[in-house]
C-alpha cells in the first residue's frame, strides 16, 4: 500500500513577487520553489528542502507517497506530490507541485504494473515478452494506493496475453483502464531485432538470439524520475 512517512517535510511560505529571479533566489538559499493546492484549500507558494522531496521519490512508493506537509504558521496536512521539474543538465529539482490529500475521500492516481517470472513462451518457444502496459490508472483512498501492481507471467506460452482483467483484482482498488486492455504479451522476434543481434555477434561465434527483454524497472523505487512538467 501506499508509504506513509511518519518525517513532516516542512515548508516555508513565500511572499512577493513569483518570478524567475525570486526562484532563483530560493534555490540559491537551497530550498526549491513549490506550490501547494486541493482540499478545498487556497493554493500557497512555498518553498521545500530538496533532500525531503528527493527522499520521498526515491521510495518504494515514489511520487505516491503520503506525507505530513508542515507550513509554518498554518495547519498541517497530508500531502502527495503530483509534479516535478528537474534541470535537464545538471538535473538538479527545480520547482514542484503537492496536493493536499483528504484521507477519507477516493483518489485517482497512476500506479506501476511489475511482472514477475520468466514466460515458458520465452524460455521454451523463442518467444519475448513485450510489456505494452507500464501503469494503471486506479481509484481507492489514499491509504490504499499500492506501490506497484504485480502480476505472474512464467505461464503465458507463445503468443499468450495478460489483460487488465487478470491483474489481481481487490474491492479496495478500482482499475480504471477497460478490462479488455492488453497489458504484456509473448510474441516472435521481430526480424530487425534478429538481424541487429546478429550484426553485434563477433566474426566466428555462433549469433545468440535475445530471449526477452527483462523486467521493466518498478516505479516505487526507483531511479529518479526523468518528470516534466504536465506528466498527467
Amino acid at each position: 500500500m501506499a508509504s506513509t512517512t511518519t518525517e513532516a517535510v516542512k515548508a516555508t511560505l513565500r511572499t512577493g513577487k513569483f518570478n524567475k529571479n525570486a526562484a532563483r533566489r530560493v534555490r540559491v538559499s537551497g530550498l526549491i520553489p513549490a506550490v501547494v493546492y486541493g482540499a478545498g484549500q487556497e493554493s500557497q507558494a512555498i518553498a521545500v528542502d530538496p533532500k525531503s522531496i528527493l527522499k520521498i521519490l526515491h521510495s518504494e512508493s515514489g511520487h505516491n507517497s503520503i506525507f505530513d506537509l508542515d507550513v509554518e504558521s498554518g495547519a498541517g496536512s497530508k500531502a502527495m506530490i503530483v509534479d516535478w521539474q528537474y534541470e535537464p543538465i545538471k538535473g538538479k529539482l527545480l520547482h514542484i507541485d503537492l496536493k493536499r490529500i483528504a484521507m477519507d475521500k477516493a483518489m485517482r492516481v497512476s500506479v506501476p504494473i511489475t511482472l514477475t517470472g520468466t514466460p515458458n513462451g520465452v524460455k521454451t518457444q523463442g518467444g519475448v515478452l513485450d510489456q505494452i502496459l507500464r501503469e494503471i490508472e486506479v481509484e481507492c483512498l489514499p491509504s490504499e494506493i499500492p506501490s506497484h501492481i504485480d502480476v505472474d507471467v512464467a505461464g503465458l506460452d507463445m503468443y499468450g496475453a495478460i489483460h487488465v482483467s487478470d491483474l489481481p483484482h481487490s474491492g479496495s482498488v478500482k482499475f480504471l483502464q477497460p478490462e479488455e486492455t492488453l497489458v504484456a504479451h509473448v510474441t516472435e522476434i521481430k526480424e530487425d531485432e534478429a538481424l541487429t543481434a546478429a550484426a553485434e555477434v563477433p566474426a566466428g561465434t555462433e549469433p545468440e538470439v535475445t530471449k526477452g527483454k527483462g523486467k521493466p524497472e518498478a516505479a516505487a523505487a526507483t531511479p529518479a524520475p526523468n518528470k516534466t512538467p504536465g506528466k498527467k
